[in-house]
């Protein structure tokens, strides 16, 4: 090759960065994957933008955010994870139980932060919660963990009823429901009351179920953590004052729309520091090197 053919060569160099960035992506992208819809999850998604700011990322700017909703229909999950795994995204943040396992099953080498697990460690998506292992960390939520003291409190405020019911969506992971129950019923007999467990998945199946309550002299309803109920927590507080039956649920935002009582973590503090964590991880961090974090305040 001629000298000046080289020269030549090398200053056209100067414009493969750019040439290079066209073909991949211009900024890095979290593949947001959840099981409800946009219009429930709101709250979530602005406060996993502020924490996203704090760590440097602003939509739109830096980051480029893919968003899953499989609008309550569980079933869709692992084809939207697969979605997000395809487009090659940087990060996965999965809201809820389903959401993750579904992302946990589509891809071992994209990083995943999980937000809204019960007991990660039981349910496989981490090895501990102190080291992980695996492309695999996020924050707890202990809403399956809380749940019996969620059943303490109301039978403490209806202390003559003797049968309570447990609301859970039978499109929820099968162990985790299996776990709830379980620990649902070892509270029940140590008060000495009856547990009668009550399925909904669907609309219909919410007001079938507090027609059953009625049927049950059932003094008091505890609502399982899930999505689904969250979105339809209108319909459960509407039904639960139309039977005058005192209901207890895991988020504060159902207590403050009418529902009864909550017992809980404070969202809005967690899902900022989510995204404070996720901008860690599109920095380089390593889920494996990021340990699962638990709520303290309740």
């Amino acid at each position: 090759m001629r000298r000046r053919d080289f020269i030549t060569l090398l200053g056209g160099a100067a414009a493969w960065p750019v040439a290079a960035r066209a073909q991949h992506k211009a900024m890095p992208v979290v593949g947001f994957l959840s099981p409800g819809s946009q219009a429930d999850w709101g709250p979530f998604t602005a406060a996993v933008g502020q924490g996203l700011g704090e760590a440097g990322y602003v939509e739109g700017q830096n980051l480029a955010i893919e968003h899953r909703w499989a609008e309550n229909n569980y079933e869709r999950l692992p084809s939207l994870a697969a979605d997000l795994v395809g487009r090659k995204v940087d990060v996965i943040l999965a809201t809820a139980v389903a959401s993750s396992l579904a992302a946990k099953n589509a891809t071992s080498t994209i990083p995943i932060f999980f937000w809204g697990v019960s007991d990660p460690v039981g349910l496989g998506l981490v090895a501990s919660l102190a080291q992980p292992g695996g492309n695999v960390t996020g924050f707890g939520n202990l809403v399956s963990e809380l749940t019996p003291k969620r059943l303490e409190l109301l039978s403490d405020l209806v202390p003559q009823a003797q049968v309570f019911a447990l609301l859970i969506n039978p499109n929820s992971p099968t162990k985790l429901s299996e776990l709830l129950i379980a620990d649902l019923d070892e509270k029940a007999r140590a008060k000495d009351i009856r547990l009668a467990v009550l399925k909904a998945g669907t609309e219909g199946e919410i007001d079938a179920a507090f027609a059953t309550l009625v049927e049950l002299h059932a003094g008091g309803l505890v609502v399982a953590g899930d999505p689904f109920f969250n979105s339809r927590r209108e319909q459960l507080i509407t039904q639960a004052a139309r039977h005058a039956v005192p209901a207890s649920y895991p988020w504060r935002d159902v207590a403050r729309a009418g529902g009864l009582m909550s017992y809980g973590i404070n969202n809005i503090i967690v899902w900022r520091q989510t995204g404070i964590y996720v901008g860690r991880i599109l920095k380089g961090a390593k889920p494996a090197d990021l340990p699962v974090q638990q709520p303290t305040t309740f």
